[in-house]
């Protein structure tokens, strides 16, 4: 099962994700943590990065990378990608998009990716619309392609959950 973890910052969304999938795998099972971000000397940023470390069983392998659909094609085994933000934060980065490129390839590929991974599968990834319409106009590229993203996600995730306070909400359920 495909599923996308939408929320806030610091919803629970990432925690809720790591529950899951951890059931999905079965207990005692590999799970492959892709982590998209990057630290670079961010404090503040690897402290948070280094509390989700944490929280993980020793078992699970970590992959740091931003080429998500790359990792999802080489992969059988149960995959958490956290997170789609960051993702988009460097196809964007790659492709000029901040000015007016088009990572229109990038985001077919990784949703073609999404869509033939059989394993069990969380996606967490931020929200957006949540909150007031960004005063510049990186922001707001980013925001609108992020909304893009997040709705062709979860076109091809079989289960989609908002997670609100930690609290998930069940937006799509599987067929």
């Amino acid at each position: 099962m495909r599923t996308l973890v939408l929320g806030g910052i610091r919803s629970g969304k990432s925690q809720w994700a790591e529950d899951w999938i951890g059931r999905a795998a079965g207990p005692g099972e590999p799970v492959h943590y892709v982590a998209t971000g990057s630290v670079d000397g961010d404090a503040d940023f690897a402290a948070r990065v280094s509390a989700h470390r944490n929280r993980r069983p020793a078992h699970w392998s970590t992959v740091e990378s931003a080429d998500v659909a790359s990792t999802l094609h080489l992969s059988a085994t149960a995959t958490m990608v956290d997170d789609i933000g960051g993702w988009l934060v460097a196809a964007m980065d790659r492709r000029d998009a901040w000015t007016g490129g088009s990572i229109e390839s990038e985001v077919d590929e990784l949703t073609s990716a999404v869509s033939e991974f059989t394993a069990p599968l969380a996606l967490v990834s931020p929200e957006v619309g949540l909150t007031v319409v960004p005063a510049t106009a990186s922001g707001r590229r980013f925001a609108d392609q992020l909304g893009s993203l997040n709705q062709r996600l979860a076109a091809v995730c079989d289960r989609v959950v908002l997670v609100v306070a930690g609290q998930p909400l069940t937006v799509k359920e599987p067929r």
